[in-house]
């Protein structure tokens, strides 16, 4: 067995956000004493002993790493996660190894996707990615997005349900070749990534151009983020967004999701201003975001970048639409923890989107990727390739 070099073991640690006494925790080094299983991982990490193999597994599945990595002759650079677009208050800490994994997995999905693409003659670059810049104004960029997707705010406004008008947008994003994927986590719910890490990324390539949605978030705020992450795209800007709109990049890309979801001539009929008391800025912002399918956070951003709500109006109601989400989100939670949940493979064919399925589906059809390489890509064990590819799986077994 190859040996593993201390530096390894120290890097994936520190890489996956954790102290030397929440690792010996995770990886299950039991002593009666704390002081003392802290003690034995600081030896292993020092050379002073040598981990068996199964704590170089139990470590991997901790530390969010491949085995293969612990044998590496030295610690890799740091991945690339392009531009940090959050401000300095978006980051934890404790998610950043979870954010900073995510991103490594998506990339690798989104290389593989590109080895696809690039050996069909069929597929051209797409010309949009990177075709305009802020200088251009949001007017321009929102043109191009809305132009090249041909986006109806009427239609989207005319479906249903929140859901059902983000399935309209994200469907005219992949039809132009975008990837979008709707992932919050690491496989598990003991991975979830809390929105105040990351609300979203966009991985800007002609060829492959990926946009992930945090779903841990508010589905009303699923559609702002997406429009968010195509103007990344349409910037030609590959990089992590979150909550707080605090930088000038993180702005612009608010006022183009925000203009196409609430247009300057409307702003009017909400019927909020700086005069209007809050319980009733409440409401009323409630009431407009329930009709069009949209987020009240996103509302009153837009309310406060027209100047009919002061910064310090904007910041307390944005405070209480997200107490209360979470409150209700917690509630909700509550109520269906003894019920069934939905078959495993119609959630994951969800979140991965009928983009991502149906490159891999062609390309396992044709014979180009075997199942262990499509479960690489897909983020599911070979043996649930097919029945996640099926268009009806509902008999089959979780994986």
């Amino acid at each position: 067995m190859p040996e593993v070099k201390p530096e390894i073991l120290r890097w994936a640690r520190e890489t996956a956000g954790l102290s030397l006494g929440r690792a010996a925790a995770a990886i299950g080094l039991k002593d009666t004493r704390k002081e003392r299983a802290v003690e034995r991982l600081a030896a292993l990490e020092e050379g002073r002993a040598a981990p068996s193999r199964a704590l170089i597994s139990k470590m991997a599945e901790k530390y969010h790493r491949p085995l293969l990595a612990f044998y590496l002759d030295a610690p890799p650079a740091k991945g690339d996660r392009g531009e940090d677009f959050r401000s300095i208050p978006d980051r934890q800490t404790g998610s950043e190894a979870l954010v900073d994994a995510l991103l490594r997995d998506v990339r690798a999905r989104q290389d593989a996707i590109r080895d696809l693409l690039i050996d069909d003659e069929d597929n051209q670059p797409l010309l949009f990615i990177g075709s305009m810049r802020v200088s251009d104004g949001t007017d321009a960029v929102l043109a191009s997005i809305k132009s090249t997707l041909k986006l109806d705010l009427s239609s989207y406004r005319r479906q249903s349900s929140p859901e059902k008008a983000f399935a309209l947008l994200r469907s005219q994003a992949e039809a132009v070749g975008i990837f979008v994927l709707l992932l919050g986590n690491l496989g598990s719910h003991h991975t979830a990534i809390d929105v105040e890490a990351f609300r979203g990324f966009a991985l800007a390539d002609p060829v492959a151009p990926f946009v992930v949605i945090n779903d841990q978030d508010r589905v009303t705020a699923w559609s702002f983020t997406l429009l968010h992450e195509l103007a990344h795209l349409w910037l030609g800007q590959s990089g992590v967004s979150g909550r707080s709109p605090d930088l000038r990049i993180e702005q612009f890309c608010n006022d183009v999701a925000a203009s196409f979801l609430l247009p300057a001539h409307e702003l009017a009929s909400v019927g909020v201003t700086r005069r209007t008391p809050t319980e009733t800025a409440i409401e009323l912002i409630g009431r407009f975001a329930d009709e069009n399918h949209v987020s009240r956070t996103m509302v009153a951003y837009r309310l406060y970048r027209a100047s009919l709500l002061t910064e310090d109006n904007w910041r307390a109601l944005t405070g209480i639409f997200l107490a209360n989400w979470r409150k209700g989100r917690a509630a909700q939670r509550e109520r269906d923890k003894d019920k069934d949940g939905p078959n495993y493979y119609v959630v994951r064919r969800h979140r991965l989107g009928n983009a991502l399925i149906q490159t891999v589906s062609r390309a396992l059809d044709s014979g180009v990727l075997t199942p262990t390489r499509a479960g690489n890509i897909l983020g599911v064990k070979p043996r649930s390739v097919a029945p996640l590819l099926s268009p009806i799986s509902s008999g089959n077994r979780a994986a």
